[in-house]
């Protein structure tokens, strides 16, 4: 097996690996769309801090659009794959 060939496939399998994980968080993404979409208004919503175990109160309606903007991106990301 020549050098090119085996780097096109660990390149092919690179990239197999990064599509499946974009589509476990995308999958992830959606839950938490539809979680945040059947919530009713006067629910509390709350968001932890990156890298952290602290929650903070966050607005329902905000958070959900913030949700599907990522969500947005996650698919743009996929398809630019």
């Amino acid at each position: 097996m020549s050098s090119k060939s085996r780097d096109d496939d660990e390149h092919f399998e690179g990239q197999s690996a990064l599509k499946e994980d974009l589509n476990r968080k995308i999958k992830e993404q959606k839950v938490v769309v539809d979680e945040l979409s059947n919530l009713k208004k006067n629910r509390k919503v709350y968001i932890q801090q990156r890298n952290s175990n602290i929650f903070f109160l966050a607005d329902r309606s905000q958070t959900l659009n913030s949700s599907k903007k990522e969500l947005d991106y996650m698919k743009k990301d996929l398809q630019d794959l």
